[in-house]
Order: C-alpha cells, then sequence, then structure tokens
C-alpha cells in the first residue's frame, strides 16, 4: 500500500503560505519570551502567529487566549514547519509574522481625510497579492490621496513584497484596518462621505459627465480582479464605476484599475477647487 503524503499544514493551500512567509523572514519573530512580549505589550504588530503541536498546555492556553482577545490569526504547526519559516533558528515552539506597516483608527482617518490634497479613501475588498497593493499604494501617495483602508482578514500582507512595490510609499500613507469592512463603508457614509465601488463589467461608464458628477469626501472600494467588490460590501455604497474598454479585454488588476479611477478623482477635483478658487476672487477695482 503506497504511502499517503501529507504536509505539516494539513494541505497544499497552507504548505505554500508557509514558503511565501519564508520569503520574509526578517518580518518573522521566534522564541516564547520575545513573542509574549510583543503579544501581550503591542499585539497590533502581530499578523499571525504559529504554535508548535504538542506545546506546554499552560503556555499555550495563555497564547490562545490573547490571540482570541486581541483577534489574531494563529494556526498550529508541526515542528518542521516552524525550523522552516525560521531558518533552523530555535524557535522554542512558538514564532510570529510582523507587520511592516502601522495602523491608523479608522475613525482618526475619517475625520482627517479632509485635509489631504485629493480628499478620497481607497478600501481594498479581499485583495491579496501584495505587489499590486504596494504599486496602487504608490499611486495613491503620488496623487495626494487621504489613505487606505484593508480587512484585518483575506487580505495581502504589508511585508517585503509590498514594500518594494511602493517604493517608500507605504510608510508615509495613513493606512487602516477595519475587522468588517462592510460596517466601515457604512460608518463612511453615515460621515459625510459619498461609497463608490469599482465595477468593472458594469453599465455605469466614467465618461466626463459621470466624472463631473463624482462627490467628495469620497470612498472607493476596489476589489480582486477575479471576484471584485463583495455584495455586502457594494450595498453599502452610493454608486458603481467602471472603465470604458475601447477594445474587448477581460480586465485589469487593482493596481492599474485603481490607477485610472484614481486619476478620474484627481481630475474632478482638481477642476471642482478651480471653480470654487475663482469664484472666491475678489476682481480688481
Amino acid at each position: 500500500m503506497q504511502e499517503k503524503k501529507y504536509t505539516p499544514y494539513g494541505n497544499q493551500k497552507q504548505e505554500n503560505l508557509i514558503k511565501k512567509n519564508k520569503k520574509n523572514s526578517q518580518h518573522i519573530l521566534s522564541g516564547y519570551k520575545p513573542v509574549m512580549e510583543v503579544l501581550e505589550k503591542e499585539p497590533n504588530k502581530i499578523d499571525h502567529l504559529y504554535l508548535r503541536k504538542g506545546r506546554n498546555i499552560k503556555e499555550s492556553s495563555r497564547i490562545l487566549s490573547l490571540c482570541k482577545e486581541h483577534s489574531i490569526r494563529h494556526t498550529v504547526v508541526g515542528d518542521d514547519v516552524l525550523h522552516r519559516l525560521c531558518d533552523n533558528v530555535n524557535h522554542q515552539g512558538i514564532a510570529a509574522r510582523l507587520r511592516e506597516v502601522g495602523y491608523v483608527p479608522y475613525e482618526h482617518l475619517l475625520e482627517t481625510a479632509f485635509e489631504a490634497p485629493l480628499p478620497l479613501i481607497v478600501a481594498l475588498d479581499q485583495v491579496l497579492d501584495p505587489g499590486n497593493v504596494g504599486t496602487l499604494v504608490r499611486t495613491m501617495y503620488a496623487m495626494g490621496t487621504a489613505g487606505l483602508v484593508v480587512p484585518k482578514h483575506n487580505s495581502a500582507f504589508l511585508g517585503a513584497g509590498a514594500s518594494r512595490s511602493a517604493a517608500g510609499s507605504l510608510e508615509k500613507l495613513p493606512i487602516a484596518e477595519v475587522v468588517n469592512l462592510a460596517r466601515s463603508v457604512e460608518l463612511a457614509e453615515k460621515s459625510g462621505y459619498t461609497a463608490y465601488y469599482a465595477d468593472m463589467h458594469g453599465k455605469n461608464a466614467l465618461l466626463q459627465e459621470t466624472q463631473e458628477g463624482l462627490r467628495f469626501p469620497a470612498l472607493l472600494v476596489l476589489g480582486s480582479e477575479e471576484k471584485g467588490v463583495r455584495q455586502g460590501v457594494r450595498n453599502h455604497c452610493s454608486c458603481a464605476l467602471s472603465i470604458p474598454f475601447l477594445r474587448e479585454f477581460d480586465s485589469l488588476n487593482v493596481a492599474q484599475a485603481g490607477a485610472v479611477l484614481l486619476a478620474s478623482f484627481f481630475q474632478a477635483h482638481s477642476k471642482r477647487f478651480a471653480c470654487e478658487m475663482n469664484e472666491t476672487q475678489v476682481p480688481a477695482k
């Protein structure tokens, strides 16, 4: 009988995740005391925690309790997985993947977005590619947007890959992390924002007349290239926006589509700002 092959994680998808984490090994913290110190004092710095199977029950209970308290993703893995994740450093049965960026409170972002050159917040719905997010952040920062919103779960890890693509802008642009994106969009609408979402196959093409009707402050939700924005998030948006294709084409990735939509918001806001400046100027006597 042929021996059944298995991965320590239980399936190939999770095993692939470990390989990706290893590429970001400079963001892996290992050892009981170092991890516990961050877990107790700065839990928001931890993106994912890995705990060895069969570890001391008392210590494990404390660790898992803190993970639950702070909504930290965690996985129980085999010793060999931890060895590979930590490049064979003595991990003492525990390791944590740390975030590269700090986050601002979402409410603070809503309050301060008015001060940005372009009062537009971009939210990502289940966008998982760090390179695309980094490229989008680079464009957002250059165009003066107010900030980025990412879900706590099912979103790209903002580590070395995203940082390289962002070319230094990832650490400069305000980024907020939220647990429930749909509720966050709803809160933005209640706070005076107009929420839009990108619908790549929709009928509301972003032509000149649509562009002129864009309202500020605004929040724009971008979804993944495969699935788009989820229905539950769409329900809290005021309007859908689509990019008019002049040739038959499947889709654009989030960084490409985001750049096109950002340019439209930028142009609309610039024209409006110029008109307001002209209206407030006092004619010379």
